[in-house]
């Protein structure tokens, strides 16, 4: 399986279905409206209605925003940024004088997420087309990291601590939700193709992405928050914060 192929392809249907990740795995129900899982992963209804119609699909598994403490002037960046909604709700956070980059691998992603930006008149926002294993953003230049379900996504998590590493400050912060694994996949689950694309079967056990975190250089890494996820037996919905020294 080419698991990036895969992973771009469903991504690029669902930007053009316009919400619901057509699946239950990533805690995404696919009967669900993207409103309803929102506000259940803590997103308040406000947020909800101030983001661009359109720009929440529904595929998160967490909050990042919410934990990031988010001030006026930074420059925040978006892992894995979708159709833009956790994009937007940091823009209105960092003000003006602040920015934030989204970047995604899915060019109808970044269509979609580009057209929500000019119609809600971002101005403090810009998404990037390419990878997270190789960041289009230069070394040392951003203040805090989010990213919503995207990790487990990716065949190299290696490579994307790193490249979190890299274009963090010294002092920058890392605010991630993502699925971890509580014990070993069996492999049938490993090698279906649903369960990966809802984000359930690239993930890793919980010891190992702590560990690979720690091993990049990141300090007082701190899991604030976790629920079951949909393979209950599984995996869990973990939101975490790490730090740049």
């Amino acid at each position: 399986m080419n698991i990036k192929q895969t992973v771009k392809d469903s991504y690029a249907q669902i930007a053009q279905s316009s919400g619901g990740c057509g699946c239950k795995s990533c805690g995404c129900d696919s009967n669900q409206k993207p409103q309803r899982q929102s506000g259940k992963l803590g997103y308040s209804q406000e947020e909800m209605d101030q983001a661009p119609v359109g720009s929440n699909l529904g595929l998160g598994c967490g909050n990042p925003v919410a934990i990031a403490s988010l001030k006026p002037g930074e420059t925040v960046l978006d892992l894995g940024s979708g159709a833009g909604f956790d994009a937007f709700l940091a823009s209105a956070k960092v003000g003006l004088t602040g920015k934030v980059i989204g970047v995604d691998m899915t060019e109808a992603m970044i269509e979609k997420a580009k057209e929500n930006a000019r119609k809600g008149g971002y101005a403090n926002v810009e998404f990037r087309q390419g990878d997270i294993e190789a960041l289009p953003v230069k070394d040392n230049t951003v203040d805090v990291i989010i990213s919503n379900c995207v990790i487990n996504l990716v065949p190299d998590k290696t490579k994307v601590f790193k490249e979190a590493y890299r274009v963090l400050k010294s002092g920058g912060r890392l605010m991630i939700s993502d699925v971890v694994l509580t014990k070993p996949l069996p492999e049938a689950i490993k090698q279906d193709k649903e369960l990966l694309v809802g984000c359930v079967s690239g993930a890793i056990l919980k010891p190992e992405y702590l560990a690979l975190l720690k091993q990049t250089g990141f300090k007082d890494i701190k899991v604030q928050k976790e629920t079951p996820g949909f393979l209950k037996d599984y995996s869990v919905s973990m939101t975490f914060s790490a730090y740049k020294p």
